[in-house]
């Protein structure tokens, strides 16, 4: 597990932009955190980190915006309204998996059982105004 804090929503970029560099392609992340907790924000810095030049939002009404950047595609997906697997399907969520591009999936706690072993989990909590606590986590490790 790794874990770091942000104080801002500069810092918050930042730090995602530093941590994308170390991902390799076809990575499924899933945010763990409620409203307000910046994974909007940590998206923003995803992609920046890629090098893809987009304006970042959040997927809340369109269920899933896509990120194009030179031989990448991201797509960042609102998992908020999905209850169950018929849900799941109609967001084109396994078309994307196991392909090369990034999926980043806020509330992925409702779609947890779906999620690869492989995948990346950072769990966010506010800690402060502008201060959040970022863990960055293996599926198993949550399960522990």
């Amino acid at each position: 597990m790794t874990e770091f804090v942000t104080n801002s929503y500069e810092e918050t970029v930042e730090k995602a932009a530093q941590f994308a560099k170390t991902v390799k392609k076809g990575a499924v992340i899933g945010f763990i955190g409620g409203l307000g907790m910046g994974k909007t924000a940590f998206t923003t810095g995803f992609v920046k980190g890629l090098g893809v030049d987009a304006l970042v939002s959040s997927p809340t009404f369109a269920i899933c915006n896509e990120y194009i950047g030179d031989n990448l595609r991201v797509y960042h997906f609102d998992m908020y309204r999905v209850e169950g697997w018929d849900d799941l399907y109609s967001t084109g969520y396994f078309d994307y998996v196991d392909t090369d591009a990034y999926i980043l999936a806020e509330w992925s706690e409702n779609i947890f059982a779906a999620l690869p072993d492989d995948a990346i989990i950072i769990g966010i909590e506010k800690i402060g105004d502008n201060s959040r606590k970022f863990k960055i986590l293996t599926k198993q490790e949550v399960n522990e």
